[in-house]
């Protein structure tokens, strides 16, 4: 049995390989080809926090996953503590194959892959200015996956802390070499983007329908749970494409979920992500469009990016402590 650090993972997997087994995990998943139970959330009171228990297998893979995701708000009001770690089973024999020791690091990490692939698969490809909503892990990994996709030039961010804002803008400009804006507001950061992202997990809306422009794609990726919001539902309701990871989870926790209780998006406009990965549906058709993407996260990315894990340390140096 294969027991892993989060430093041992993080030599053994990257963004690119995660887009590629995330991309097709969706494809999967679309196909019938993957089992996806629904999510279990557990609250805390003292300190206020959530845990969530995502499972998922895809059907060519010898084992399947279960994955513990926490989320803690300390009492002395700072930032929210992550965590996480993933038991990954054998199908055949039900004998446990790999405890990864993730510490969160491989939800951040396929959350950001499945930001990439949507942003490849829906934003336009001229697209270069894009506008993240959030600084926190999640703004940088989104930011890192739309890099690989899309020709980035401009990078406009805004938070409501100030602190942290301004050390991602900073690390923009030096890790990835581009122009960082920090807007003092969302309106600010969005109008005129080509691509906006939300990393928060807000329970209020940060993005209006009337700051987009034309041709712009939206990425949410903060709603996975019934009271989180980041995109006012008219946003969806403007949207000429509708795409989520699972149409039964964003309906229940997504930006979906509080567009339908709106009574302004009809289940039937929204497409799966795994429905243009497989090319079921057309994605954009013009560069006019505006797309949305609501990613609330499901199993099967944990299945394949745990998969993905046990596949590569098997055929690498790294030592397991067991």
């Amino acid at each position: 049995m294969l027991i892993l650090s989060e430093d041992e993972i993080r030599e053994l997997v990257d963004a690119a390989k995660a887009r590629e087994v995330v991309r097709e995990a969706f494809r999967a998943l679309h196909r019938g080809e993957a089992t996806l139970p629904a999510v279990i959330s557990l609250p805390f009171q003292a300190p206020e926090g959530l845990a969530h228990i995502k499972a998922g297998h895809l059907h060519d893979d010898d084992v399947w996953t279960v994955k513990v995701a926490t989320d803690i708000e300390p009492d002395d009001g700072g930032p929210t503590l992550h965590n996480g770690l993933m038991a990954v089973i054998n199908v055949a024999d039900g004998a446990l194959a790999g405890l990864l020791l993730d510490n969160g690091y491989l939800t951040d990490l396929r959350t950001g892959a499945a930001g990439g692939v949507v942003t490849d698969l829906l934003a336009r490809a001229d697209a270069t200015t894009v506008a993240i909503v959030g600084a926190g892990k999640q703004a940088r990994f989104q930011l890192g996956a739309a890099l690989q996709v899309r020709p980035i030039e401009a990078v406009r961010v805004t938070s409501r802390s100030a602190e942290r804002v301004r050390a991602f803008a900073d690390e923009v400009e030096t890790r990835w070499r581009l122009a960082a804006q920090v807007c003092a507001s969302p309106e600010e950061a969005v109008r005129g983007a080509d691509i906006v992202i939300t990393t928060t997990p807000s329970t209020t809306p940060l993005v209006r329908a009337e700051w987009l422009e034309n041709g712009v794609h939206v990425t949410a990726v903060g709603s996975d749970e019934p009271s989180k919001q980041e995109l006012d539902p008219n946003v969806l309701a403007r949207a000429d494409l509708i795409a989520v990871d699972d149409l039964a989870q964003a309906s229940r926790s997504g930006e979906l979920h509080h567009a339908l209780d709106a009574g302004c998006v009809e289940k039937e406009r929204v497409v799966t992500v795994g429905q243009l990965v497989d090319r079921a549906v057309q994605g954009r058709t013009r560069a006019e469009e505006i797309t949305v993407a609501d990613l609330t996260g499901v199993g099967v990315q944990d299945a394949a990016i745990a998969a993905l894990v046990v596949r590569e340390a098997t055929t690498s140096s790294v030592e397991p402590p067991i």
